[in-house]
C-alpha cells in the first residue's frame, strides 16, 4: 500500500517472528522498499538523542498532519494478491496459521476469495499473543491441525507475516528452501525467472544448491538477511529469492518478502498440477544441518586465525563434495555459529562439534 498510493513514508508495529515484548517498529520508504542501513542508523541516533532530553526540532499539533483510517486497504491488498496468482485454489483444504499478527485477517480472505476451503488457527491477536505458540516458530499446531482437518497442506506466517513456511498432508515440515525450489521450477515453466536464477543466502541447505545444479538453475548466494537478498535481486534484475526461514522475495508482484504471496503461489502450485505438496517439495533433499552456538569468544578473529582456517581446511576435506561448513559471527551476541552439513547426520554432529571446539580453542 504505500507503493500504490506513492506514500512518503509506510509504518508497521510489529514483534516480527519474536514475542510481544519485543515489538518494535518497521518502516518502509516510498515505493514500499525497506530503508538502507545508513538511513535506519540515523532514525535511531536521533531516537536516542531526543530520548536522552537533547533537543529536537521537530513539527508538533497541526504541523504534524492529519490520522484518516483507510479502511479499504485491506480489500485493495486481497485484491492484488487475487490478480497475481497464475490460477484458482479450488478443490484444496488448506490449514492457514496466522501467528496472531498481521496477517489474521488479510490472508484468510485472500485463500477464500481464491477458491480454497480455509481453516484458520491463531487469527485472533489481543495485542498480547503475538507468536504465542503459534505461527512458522512453531509448527507443532499446524502441525497437528492439517492432520485433524485432513487438510491438503498448512501455511504459517509470522506475526509480521512476511515469513511463509508450510506442512504438507502429513504434517511434515516444508521449509523456505523447499518452497524456493517449488516456486523456481513453477516461474520457470512460465517463463518468468530472469535469467533463470534464485538468490538464497550463505545459509541454504546444500541439498537446495544441489536440486538447482541440476534442474539447471543458477544459485547467487548472498550474506544472512533478507535485505541482502533483495539489495542482490535488484543490482542484477533476478526475479526471485529468499531465506530458509521462510522469507520468500517475488520482485514481480512485492517489493519484500510476502508470506501471504508466498503461501498462495505455493498452494496456486498444488491445484495446477495436481500434486500434493510432499511430491513437489521432494525435488529437492535436505542435507541434515548441524548448527552449534559457540558463546563468549571473540568473535572479530574468525577470518584472521590460522588455527581456525586449519581446522574448517580439515573439516571441509572430511566431508568432500557432499557437505559444507560454515562459521558465522553473529550479527548482534559475542558468539559465533558453526554450521556442518553432511550426507550423513552423525557425521555432521560429529565434525560440527569438532569445529565448535576449535573456535573455542582458537578464539576463546
Amino acid at each position: 500500500l504505500t507503493g500504490a498510493l506513492g506514500a512518503d513514508l509506510g509504518v508497521m508495529l510489529s514483534a516480527s517472528h519474536n514475542p510481544m515484548p519485543d515489538n518494535g517498529v518497521k518502516f518502509f520508504a516510498r515505493g514500499g522498499h525497506k530503508l538502507p542501513d545508513d538511513l535506519e542508523d540515523r532514525i535511531e541516533r536521533c531516537y536516542e538523542q531526543h530520548r536522552t532530553g537533547a533537543p529536537w526540532d521537530r513539527p508538533t499539533g497541526a504541523g504534524v498532519g492529519r490520522v484518516r483510517d483507510y479502511a479499504e486497504g485491506s480489500d485493495r491488498y486481497v485484491d492484488h494478491l487475487i490478480e497475481v496468482l497464475p490460477n484458482r485454489l479450488d478443490g484444496l483444504k488448506i490449514v492457514l496459521d496466522e501467528a496472531n499478527g498481521a496477517a489474521s485477517l488479510v490472508s484468510p480472505a485472500a485463500f477464500a476469495r481464491a477458491g480454497a476451503e480455509v481453516v484458520t488457527i491463531g487469527a485472533d491477536p489481543d495485542g498480547l499473543n503475538i507468536n504465542d505458540g503459534c505461527g512458522s516458530t512453531h509448527l507443532d499446531a499446524l502441525r497437528a491441525a492439517v492432520v485433524e482437518h485432513h487438510a491438503d497442506l498448512g501455511i504459517a506466517h509470522d506475526g509480521d507475516a512476511d515469513r511463509c513456511l508450510a506442512v504438507d498432508h502429513t504434517g511434515a515440515e516444508v521449509d523456505g528452501d523447499q518452497i524456493l525450489a517449488v516456486l523456481s521450477l513453477a516461474l520457470r515453466e512460465r517463463g518468468a525467472l530472469p535469467a533463470d536464477t534464485v538468490v538464497t543466502t550463505v545459509m541454504s541447505n546444500l541439498g537446495f544448491k544441489l536440486a538447482m545444479e541440476r534442474e539447471g538453475l543458477s544459485l547467487v548466494q548472498t550474506a544472512v538477511g533478507d535485505r541482502y537478498v533483495l539489495e542482490e535481486m535488484k543490482r542484477h534484475g533476478y526475479g526471485l529469492g529468499g531465506e530458509q526461514s521462510g522469507h520468500v522475495i517475488v520482485l514481480d508482484h512485492a517489493t519484500t518478502g510476502d508470506g501471504t504471496l508466498t503461501g498462495l503461489l505455493l498452494a496456486a502450485r498444488v491445484a495446477e498440477t495436481g500434486q500434493r505438496l510432499a511430491e513437489l517439495a521432494a525435488v529437492m533433499q535436505r542435507l541434515p544441518q548441524v548448527l552449534i552456538n559457540v558463546p563468549d569468544v571473540d568473535k572479530s578473529r574468525v577470518a584472521t586465525s590460522a588455527e581456525l582456517a586449519a581446522a574448517v581446511s580439515d573439516a571441509e576435506h572430511v566431508l568432500g563434495s557432499t557437505g559444507r561448513v560454515l562459521l558465522r559471527p553473529s550479527g548482534t551476541e559475542p558468539l559465533v555459529r558453526v554450521m556442518v552439513e553432511a550426507a550423513d547426520a552423525d557425521q555432521a554432529r560429529a565434525v560440527a562439534g569438532r569445529l565448535a571446539d576449535s573456535v573455542k580453542s582458537a578464539l576463546g
